[in-house]
């Protein structure tokens, strides 16, 4: 039991909030799946037979099952944005160190973040507006904004296709080359994964699920030499991101490539299901994953809208704009 209730908690509750429970997620929040071998398996609320996706999936199916209004998840590789787009809910994913993480067990410090996952992006913005009071407001227009549209090529064909008519509703579009995360920066992440659990591994490891002793054991084999190339590989990919992001004022991408899948190992499944939103914790920049239409087997596809370093605000309030767009549209 914890000590003492986490800041964030407190700030939620003094705004009228109130804890109903605590929800599942996949152990110490390092998968995706959320099929956690102590407390058991998360289901997905639109279909049992697909993942709810994770870290934070007993938050998004909560919501989708109309269990609570909202809840708090974590996001460190898309922890809040991939079980949002599993459960077709909203989930926003602030700029790193927006929102306080004290009481919250750490995964990589230089990737954590914890934000509000909801039904629909208004209900984002006030758990922000609690979570940070000086967070302002704007009324935008679709029309006048520069929207840089990217990866859509990595998504299967019904979430594409939603998508890009996402993106349409956005006059002044055009597709740029935003570059995905290389490979080589993600000792980055393994390290701080490693040095978070490398003492209570040590004395625990026969009591972490097979599934997570795996990724904690490949994390503490990461070298110096390997962890020192890829500070400087993550240095060059937020510079190039940056620099191919200049000339717009909003990144628009698919959340996820896919739907819901269905239920797999999470090793199996993890690299597909990152690969979109994982560069967006690399960088820092909030990033809010929204439902955008029925794809693959009737399951809704997400569309991320994201933009610089403390633009939170920005991002919400394009959201807003564009969930009711996307209402009026269908």
């Amino acid at each position: 039991m914890p000590a003492k209730t986490a800041p964030a908690v407190t700030r939620l509750e003094r705004a009228g909030y109130a804890v109903v429970g605590k929800t599942n997620l996949h152990e110490f929040a390092y998968g995706i799946t959320s099929d956690n071998p102590h407390y058991g398996a998360v289901l997905n609320p639109l279909d049992r037979g697909r993942i709810p996706g994770g870290s934070s999936g007993g938050s998004a199916a909560a919501v989708a099952a109309k269990l609570c209004e909202a809840a708090l998840g974590t996001d460190s590789a898309g922890s809040i944005r991939v079980p949002a787009a599993c459960c077709g809910i909203v989930g926003f994913k602030p700029t790193h160190g927006v929102v306080s993480l004290e009481g919250c067990f750490p995964l990589a410090p230089s990737y954590d973040t914890a934000g509000p996952m909801t039904r629909d992006v208004a209900g984002c913005v006030a758990m922000m507006k609690a979570l940070d009071p000086q967070l302002p407001s704007r009324e935008v227009d679709l029309g006048e904004l520069t929207v840089g549209v990217a990866w859509l090529e990595q998504a299967d064909p019904l979430v594409r296709r939603q998508v890009e008519f996402a993106a349409e509703l956005f006059p002044r579009r055009r597709p740029i080359d935003l570059p995905l995360l290389q490979e080589e920066t993600y000792p980055v992440f393994a390290r701080e994964a490693a040095d978070v659990h490398r003492e209570l591994f040590a004395e625990n490891a026969e009591l972490y699920g097979d599934n997570v002793r795996t990724k904690i054991e490949r994390c503490l084999a990461v070298t110096d030499d390997k962890y020192e190339r890829a500070l400087a590989s993550r240095d060059r990919y937020i510079s190039d991101f940056t620099e191919a992001a200049a000339e717009v004022d909003l990144v628009l991408s698919p959340t996820l490539e896919c739907v819901a899948p269905r239920r797999m190992d999470d090793l199996d499944l993890r690299e597909r299901l990152i690969r979109l939103t994982y560069p967006f914790n690399a960088v820092g920049w909030p990033a809010l994953a929204l439902p955008c239409g029925p794809a693959e087997d009737g399951l809704p596809a997400s569309v991320t809208l994201a933009a610089r370093w403390n633009e939170d605000d920005y991002v919400l309030d394009v959201g807003l704009a564009l969930e009711a767009a996307l209402s009026a549209s269908t």
